[in-house]
C-alpha cells in the first residue's frame, strides 16, 4: 500500500472514531440532562400529588377512610392528570382506589407492583418514602413514581404515570441525524483528506521517481525541491548524496583506468629491456660475433639490465613508502641546497643548460633521504623539459611563509598540455612517452614525488603552458622557532 493511501485511511480512521465518540458523548451527555429535567419533575409532581392528597384526606378523615381517599382523590385528579399524566392509588392488599383500569388496560399493573416492591424493600425509616422507575414497554418509555402515604390507617401507594416515548424518539431523532451528518462530513472530509494527502506525499514520490531514474543511469538528475520543510531537507541530502555517489564513481572508474593503465604501461616498460636483453644474448649464444660486436651486446644486455633494475627499486619504493615506519627529523633547508648543487652541476654542465639552486634558510620536519629523492627529481624532469642552448634555464626557489616553506621549480621548457596536468602524478604515464623512454624515464618519477610530499603533509601545484615552461610549488609545514633561535644566536 501507497504512503498517500496509508495516510488516507489513518487521517479518516481517526477522525470517524474522534467524531463518534465525540457526538456520542454530547449527545448522550443532553439525553442524560434532559432526563434528569424529567426525573426531577416526576418527583416534584408526585410530591404535590402527595401533598394534595394528604391535604385533601385530612379535611374528610372524620367522613370514614375509604370515603376520604375516594373523595380527596376524585378531587385532585383534575390537578394532578394533566399534560398526559395519569395518577393512580393502591390499597396495601394490592387492590385500586383509583387509576386501576388504566393500569390493566396500558398492561402497567405488573410493573407497578414491582416498583411498590422495591418501595417496600427500601432501607429508608421516613414516614414516606419515594420510588421513581422508568419503563420501556411494547417499544414505549413510561416513567413512574410511586409515593407510600400514611396518613390513613392502611399504607395507600400513590403513583403518577407519564409516558416519556417522545423524550426517547427524540434522543433517536438526533442520533439518527448525527450519523447522516458525520457520513456526509466524512465523505467530504474524506474527499479532501484523499487529495491532500495526494499534495503532501507529492514531492516524495517526485523523489522516488527520480532515484530509480538515476538508478537507471541518468546520473546528472536531481531534485528541484526548495522548500524549507522536513521533505525539502531530504532531498537536499538526497541531492549531495547522488552527488558524492557520483564523485566516487568517478574516482572509482578513473582508479580502474589507472590500474588498467599501469598494467599496460609496466608491461610495456618490461619488454623493451627484455626484448634487447634476449636478443642480444642470443645473438651471443647463436652466433659469432668480433671482439667488439660482443662488447656492444654486452654493453645493452648490462644497460638494459640496470634499466630494469631501476624500474624495480622505483616500483619497490612506490609500494613500501608509506607502509615503513618513518622518523622525521629536523632538515635544514642549506642542507639540502649543497647536496643538489653538488648533484646537479655536472648534469646542467653535460645538458648545456643554465641551472641555480637558492633554498633561503629555514628547518623541516622529515626525513632527508626522501626530500632530497624528491628535490631530485623534480629538478631532473625540469633538465629533460629542456634544450640544449644557452637560452634554455631552470631555477629552483625556497622562501619562507608564514607557518610554510614553499620550494618552486620554474623551467622554460617544452610545458605541459592543460589536460595533462592532473595526470602527471599516475605512475608510468608520460606526457612524451618516445622522449621520455629514450632519457631513460619509465614516469614514476612523478608519482614518488607526490607520495613523498604526502608524507610530509605538504602540497603539490603544477602550472604550466605548452611551449613556455613550467612552475611547479611544492609547500611543506616548517619550524619557526629554529629560525628565531638561529637570528638569535647570530645577534650573540
Amino acid at each position: 500500500m501507497r504512503f498517500a493511501d496509508k495516510l488516507f485511511l489513518a487521517t479518516t480512521a481517526l477522525l470517524t472514531v474522534m467524531f463518534a465518540l465525540f457526538g456520542t458523548w454530547m449527545l448522550s451527555s443532553d439525553f442524560s440532562q434532559l432526563l434528569n429535567k424529567e426525573i426531577e419533575q416526576g418527583n416534584n409532581d408526585s410530591r404535590t400529588f402527595h401533598f394534595l392528597f394528604e391535604m385533601g384526606y385530612q379535611s374528610t378523615e372524620e367522613y370514614g377512610e375509604d370515603y376520604a381517599i375516594s373523595k380527596t382523590l376524585n378531587s385532585i385528579a383534575d390537578s394532578v392528570e394533566r399534560d398526559e399524566r395519569h395518577m393512580f392509588a393502591i390499597r396495601d392488599d394490592g387492590t385500586y382506589f383509583y387509576g386501576g383500569d388504566y393500569l390493566e388496560n396500558m398492561g402497567f399493573a405488573e410493573e407497578v407492583d414491582g416498583l411498590i416492591r422495591d418501595l417496600n424493600t427500601s432501607d429508608t425509616t421516613e414516614d414516606s418514602i419515594r420510588n421513581i422507575g422508568i419503563r420501556k414497554i411494547d417499544g414505549s418509555y413510561y416513567m413512574f413514581a410511586i409515593a407510600k402515604s400514611g396518613v390513613s390507617q392502611s399504607k395507600v401507594y400513590l403513583g403518577i404515570c407519564r409516558e416519556l416515548t417522545d423524550t426517547y424518539d427524540s434522543r433517536g431523532n438526533l442520533l439518527s441525524r448525527y450519523r447522516i451528518a458525520l457520513l456526509c462530513l466524512l465523505s467530504a472530509g474524506g474527499v479532501c483528506i484523499y487529495f491532500l494527502s495526494r499534495y503532501i506525499t507529492r514531492p516524495i514520490r517526485s523523489l522516488g521517481r527520480l532515484a530509480s531514474r538515476i538508478a537507471d543511469g541518468d546520473y546528472t538528475l536531481r531534485s528541484q525541491n526548495k522548500s524549507s520543510d522536513e521533505i525539502g531537507a531530504l532531498a537536499r541530502d538526497f541531492n549531495r548524496m547522488a552527488d558524492r555517489l557520483v564523485e566516487e564513481m568517478q574516482i572509482k572508474i578513473r582508479e580502474a583506468k589507472q590500474k588498467e593503465d599501469f598494467t599496460a604501461a609496466f608491461a610495456h616498460e618490461l619488454k623493451t629491456p627484455l626484448t634487447s636483453i634476449i636478443g642480444y644474448a642470443d645473438m651471443l649464444n647463436s652466433l659469432k660475433l668480433t671482439e667488439e660486436e660482443c662488447h656492444d651486446a654486452y654493453f645493452y644486455i648490462y644497460n638494459q639490465g640496470k634499466r630494469l633494475e631501476n624500474l624495480s627499486h622505483k616500483l619497490l619504493d612506490l609500494v613500501s613508502m608509506d607502509k615503513n615506519p618513518l622518523t622525521f627529523r629536523t632538515v635544514s633547508t642549506k642542507d639540502l641546497e649543497q647536496n643538489l648543487r653538488i648533484t646537479m652541476r655536472p648534469i646542467w654542465k653535460q645538458r648545456g643548460v643554465r641551472g641555480k639552486v637558492d633554498m633561503e634558510k629555514a628547518f623541516i620536519q622529515g626525513d632527508a633521504e626522501l626530500l632530497l629523492s624528491l628535490l631530485y627529481n623534480l629538478l631532473d624532469n625540469a633538465v629533460k623539459a629542456l634544450d640544449k642552448g644557452e637560452e634554455s634555464f631552470m631555477l629552483m626557489k625556497g622562501s619562507c611563509l608564514k607557518g610554510f616553506y614553499e620550494i618552486k621549480v620554474v623551467d622554460n621548457g617544452r610545458g605541459i598540455p592543460a589536460e595533462e596536468i592532473s595526470r602527471i602524478t599516475e605512475a608510468f604515464y608520460m606526457v612524451d612517452k618516445s622522449r621520455s623512454r629514450k632519457e631513460g624515464g619509465a614516469g614514476i618519477g612523478m608519482a614518488l614525488c607526490q607520495k613523498i610530499i604526502q608524507l610530509h603533509s605538504g602540497t603539490l601545484v603544477v602550472d604550466s603552458r605548452l611551449g613556455e615552461g613550467t612552475v611547479i610549488k611544492v609547500t611543506f609545514p616548517r619550524e619557526e622557532n629554529h629560525v628565531k633561535g638561529e637570528k638569535a644566536g647570530h645577534g650573540r
